[in-house]
């Protein structure tokens, strides 16, 4: 594969792929989830932008700036104070030490290139021209068109280190050192040798290097390196807190719970440097363009300095072989093939830096044209925070009782619902026993208690067991949790759920940008229509199963086109490997959310969701501006110079400077406030 198909295929390998810098050889991209097509890459994988990398400005410019001088001094020779002794071979020779400084490590790339059968990349096509430009005695072009080129390559490294910035700024998130409590004194240890069960003590300030659980009553942090957000939270104690955040007044004590390679943190950045391998459409059509490209522009160059010899009376073979070296300079695909990743990048990292992470560029194009967005309720449009509102029990059940046998079989649960309960009723009675437990998706939680039938869930669940009920609860705007015992209705409990403080301002983006909002969820239809009036929400559906949820998703996508899921991304993950992007709300306090989704919003701001949607506009915007700028001015100047209109100069600025302008364009990204 050529330099120019993957010059920026490999910005994100961070620290535990630092090995890889040079990637020759079988490069295999991860299986993409949607689609599911696998990119292999055989042949020669090498970035020479990383050469550059690790080096000071003044270091990377060094070889330009002796080039540069040593090409003065020899046009001031030439044109404006002429000596006698510099002609001939001293002149040859001239040129030749202002040309090796920036040509040599160009030369070596070619031929590594060659080595691993890539004949044409970017790097052969400007040893060519410039070789020939020494062979027609044009010795200033040959060194001009070098140098430029070199001083693109070095633009290309600082704005490839700019835009690694946001991300690379996560992984000095988390100390290399941890202070431990250890037989009652504090050792400071390497945080990746500290051992699940240790006791890290942090002072106000100091960063967490391990996630763990809070041992200290209460603590404030500021979780702006996982979230994005700078407002300090809160946590109580055995609450958990992640690597990265930082301690904010006290002193606080947290017991360790993942090892530092297992940290929320570690899986947000393997996530994030596995991003730039899921190509979008675009950088997948330039890569493929640029291979059948350059060979197409070898071969018009040589038909460019022979054919006219066939047509053309006064045929001189070095004015017709200048002529197509231009042309050979012009057409090098580097703006395209730097610029366009390089935007997809920044996307990315202008996404992360705001707290959300997409998985793949691919996902920022399938975002900027999403024309539905459907919502879960629970979690995602609301806090996901319940409080028991009223308690309704028949009097011929004694109403304590079944409220601790409610409580103990809730306690099996992880549904929101079942705090609620918890911090209605309070601590679980241990003496209850249940058996023959089950969850049943959609319905609720089925147990047995004294040889006799529980139920607890929704009204659904006591039509699934035909237990009678005389309830109408279609004008309760509450949540409802009916409970049956000894296949009797006993009666039911209303808890409620408060939305968002950002959710009304989420939609309305959402409306501004002509995206259709539907709202699905397994609450009851009063509730949920309840909400979706209070948003503005289009179309709302309740008492919906899992499956509902597919269903609805699949008619809306067979109707209106492209659909991106916002859900808690751990029971929805049939509709969000259905939907066309899976965004996961809170994807802090999920691990499967982190797996089955697409783009992760790592706080639970719905407003983040209008925002993935205007990173990727805002990304495949630029995109298309840099595709634009750099067909059109190579056009021209593409024909010019096959007229013999345009010089080796122009040639350059073709080239090298459409280039930068590109560079700059997609770095535009990381400093747009969204």
């Amino acid at each position: 594969m050529s330099k120019q198909c993957c010059s920026t295929d490999v910005y994100l390998k961070l620290q535990k792929k630092e090995e890889n810098k040079h990637n020759y050889g079988h490069s295999h991209v991860k299986k993409e989830k949607k689609g599911d097509h696998h990119n292999h890459s055989h042949g020669h994988d090498h970035d020479h932008s990383h050469d550059l990398e690790g080096k000071t400005a003044f270091q990377l410019f060094l070889p330009s700036g002796i080039s540069l001088v040593l090409l003065l001094l020899g046009i001031g020779l030439d044109n404006y104070f002429p000596q006698d002794w510099f002609t001939n071979w001293v002149r040859l020779v001239w040129y030749i030490a202002a040309y090796i400084p920036v040509g040599l490590p160009v030369i070596k790339e070619a031929i590594e290139s060659i080595r691993y059968k890539d004949f044409f990349s970017e790097f052969f096509l400007m040893v060519i021209a410039t070789m020939g430009a020494f062979a027609i005695g044009e010795y200033p072009e040959a060194v001009a068109v070098m140098l430029f080129y070199a001083v693109g390559e070095v633009f290309q490294t600082l704005a490839v280190s700019r835009a690694k910035g946001n991300i690379k700024a996560l992984l000095d998130q988390r100390p290399d050192e941890v202070t431990i409590l250890e037989g009652g004194k504090l050792v400071v240890i390497k945080a990746e040798e500290a051992k699940i069960g240790d006791i890290i003590q942090l002072k106000p300030g100091e960063k967490l290097g391990l996630d763990g659980g809070l041992i200290s009553e209460t603590a404030s942090y500021n979780t702006a390196a996982l979230t994005g957000e700078s407002k300090p939270d809160t946590k109580a104690k055995g609450e958990t807190v992640l690597a990265g955040m930082i301690n904010l007044n006290t002193v606080s004590q947290v017991r360790v719970t993942a090892a530092y390679s297992d940290s929320k943190l570690s899986k947000i950045l393997e996530l994030v440097q596995d991003a730039t391998a899921q190509k979008a459409p675009t950088e997948l059509f330039i890569r493929k363009f640029a291979k059948v490209y350059t060979p197409i522009i070898v071969l018009l160059s040589i038909v460019i300095t022979l054919l006219p010899a066939l047509f053309v009376d006064n045929y001189v073979f070095s004015e017709w072989l200048y002529r197509a070296l231009v042309f050979l300079v012009i057409s090098c695909p580097c703006a395209l093939v730097i610029s366009i990743p390089l935007g997809y990048f920044g996307g990315i990292g202008a996404a992360s830096h705001n707290g959300i992470l997409f998985k793949g560029s691919n996902f920022l194009d399938i975002l900027a044209n999403v024309q539905n967005v459907v919502i879960d309720k629970t979690g995602t449009m609301t806090e996901g925070v319940f409080k028991v509102q009223e308690v309704i029990i028949k009097p011929e059940f004694d109403k304590d009782e079944i409220l601790k046998m409610v409580n103990a079989l809730e306690s099996q649960s992880t549904h929101p619902v079942a705090s609620a309960i918890h911090n209605y009723v309070g601590e679980v009675d241990n003496t209850i026993n249940l058996s023959e437990t089950e969850e049943i998706a959609g319905y609720g939680l089925k147990s047995t208690v004294n040889g006799k039938e529980l139920l607890v869930g929704n009204f659904k669940l006591l039509d699934k067991f035909n237990i009678n009920y005389n309830i109408d609860t279609s004008n309760i705007v509450y949540t409802v949790i009916a409970v049956s015992y000894d296949k009797k209705f006993a009666g039911y409990l209303t808890i409620s759920d408060s939305i968002k403080a950002d959710a009304k301002i989420a939609i309305d983006k959402l409306h501004s940008m002509n995206i259709k909002v539907t709202m699905l969820s397994g609450d009851k239809s009063t509730v949920v229509d309840y909400v979706a009036r209070q948003l503005g929400i289009d179309n709302a559906y309740g008492d919906l199963l899992p499956e509902d949820k597919v269903n609805k998703v699949k008619e809306i996508k067979t109707r209106n086109g492209s659909v991106a899921f916002v859900g808690d991304g751990v029971n929805d993950a049939p509709v969000i490997a259905l939907s066309d992007a899976g965004i996961a709300m809170g994807g802090l306090g999920s691990d499967a959310a982190i797996e089955t989704a697409d783009v992760v919003i790592q706080d639970d701001m719905p407003s983040k969701i209008p925002m993935a949607i205007h990173i990727g506009k805002q990304t495949k915007k630029i995109v298309w501006q840099n595709i634009v700028l750099a067909f059109s001015i190579k056009a021209i100047v593409l024909i010019l110079g096959a007229g013999g209109l345009a010089t080796m100069w122009e040639a350059v600025f073709a080239d090298v400077g459409v280039a930068l302008l590109a560079i700059l364009n997609a770095v535009r990204i990381q400093r747009m406030k969204f």
